[in-house]
């Protein structure tokens, strides 16, 4: 109750917000509004390392006069900063040039139905209890095997947040949202050979959180697994990527049929819609509205209703990915993703991890990526890479110091298989995906 209040309150900020930038002469106006607090203890090597607790807030407004647009934001929620804040975007506003694109979205676009999509559950833990779990986290990893050498510790986060938003065609909506994770890094040594890695877990209610033990083993395994890596030959060879780094391969796909990148050509995907992009049995869609999901939301950042919506259906891209000022651009309407794509999944196939390192036969398991080496433009692609050299789908022995390159176009196409062992900690849902083919630069 208390929370809702809190949602109440916030709300008659943004519409005095609203209502100042009017009086001062805009034409429409759009402004946010978020309140955060949460705690974040760390522990390593047993002791308590850190114990922070966040609390903050801000606003943000955006004014028009016609097509010209100015923004200006705060942190100070006072009547006489509110005004402040509104007096600074219209200066801002009156300077700038005018743009033939800019402005609210349309009206009939905007989300009129607010389910309850079960996004907020506070988790009253002290930061004393935090700090036993913390412990627990990290002495999991540490007692695991006698070759785990050292720790970066364990954390534990929660965070729970208000945010509101609305504009001057009527929309004024806000929701509470909370966020718990837990995670664990430790440093495994033998002989010459020292490895770091980790695991977390993370969820809307820390009910769902993995046991703090569990997550302490599962980083001490992943780093005992990596000692001892080699380098490969160059080759050419079929790449399983984890389900944990998959949904980069996504996000890559994402970013070439996202507004920005088309409206300014700049995407190895333009003008691809209703084009074959991947093979005929890969289903890509959104649902922005799954119960406690992390994705989840019933409108973008705009305040555009957001929709399940195939995305590529039978390997065809059906849709972009646009808010209101890309989609004007391109001449066409926002699809309800500013502020980025909520929940994306690509159905996966019966194969579980095991089931695709069979499939994969004899390549490479790609379990970490480093490096920026991706172009939206061309597509090209080069990653440095650490994983496994798989034989006869079994692990052989862990591979570093490598990088894989191909280009996005043919890798998407080549997409052999999607695995069900599909990670749920992001708002991208994928399992492990097998890639035909691609380039392996080694010794």
């Amino acid at each position: 109750m208390q929370n809702q209040e809190e949602v109440k309150r916030l709300k008659n900020s943004v519409q005095q917000l609203l209502d100042e930038a009017k009086e001062q002469g805009a034409s429409a106006a759009e402004a946010g509004l978020s309140q955060e607090n949460g705690l974040s203890v760390s522990a390593r090597l047993g002791e308590v390392e850190t114990i922070e607790h966040h609390c903050g807030q801000g606003l943000g407004i955006t004014v028009y006069f016609g097509q010209r647009k100015g923004s200006a934001s705060t942190t100070d929620l006072s009547p006489e900063s509110i005004k402040e804040t509104v007096t600074a975007a219209c200066s801002i506003a009156r300077y700038t040039s005018e743009d033939v694109y800019a402005g609210l979205p349309e009206k009939e676009l905007l989300a009129t139905e607010f389910p309850d999509l079960d996004l907020n559950h506070p988790w009253s833990i002290s930061a004393d209890e935090a700090i036993i779990l913390a412990v627990e986290c990290e002495d999991a990893a540490r007692n695991f095997h006698a070759d785990i050498s050292n720790s970066e510790g364990a954390t534990v986060n929660t965070h729970q947040g208000i945010h509101v938003m609305g504009n001057s065609l009527g929309f004024l909506q806000g929701y509470i949202s909370t966020r718990h994770s837990l995670s664990c890094s430790v440093l495994a040594q033998r002989g010459d050979s020292m490895q770091r890695d980790y695991w977390y877990s993370v969820a809307r209610n820390a009910n769902n959180l993995e046991a703090a033990s569990a997550i302490g083993r599962k980083a001490a395994e992943r780093a005992l697994r990596r000692l001892e890596g080699r380098s490969l030959s160059t080759r050419q060879c079929p790449v399983l990527y984890s389900a944990e780094i998959a949904s980069g391969l996504l996000s890559s796909f994402i970013s070439a049929i996202s507004g920005g990148n088309l409206y300014r050509k700049a995407s190895f995907l333009l003008d691809a819609i209703e084009t074959q992009v991947f093979p005929d049995f890969v289903h890509i869609y959104e649902q922005p509205h799954l119960k406690g999901a992390l994705g989840s939301s019933a409108y973008d950042s705009e305040g555009v209703a957001t929709k399940n919506r195939d995305i590529v259906s039978e390997g065809i891209l059906r849709s972009y990915v646009l808010g209101t000022y890309s989609a004007r651009k391109l001449g066409l309407r926002s699809t309800g993703n500013a502020g980025g794509v909520r929940n994306l999944t690509i159905d996966s196939g019966d194969l579980d991890f095991q089931g695709m390192l069979k499939k994969l036969d004899t390549g490479l398991l790609v379990t970490e990526l480093m490096g920026q080496g991706v172009n939206i433009l061309t597509g090209d692609y080069s990653r440095g890479a650490a994983g496994f050299w798989v034989e006869n789908g079994v692990i052989q022995y862990p591979v570093e110091e490598i990088t894989i390159a191909g280009n996005l176009k043919d890798m998407l196409k080549n997409i052999v298989a999607v695995g069900n062992d599909i990670d749920y900690r992001g708002s991208t849902r994928t399992g492990s995906i097998l890639v035909e083919q691609m380039s392996i630069a080694g010794e």
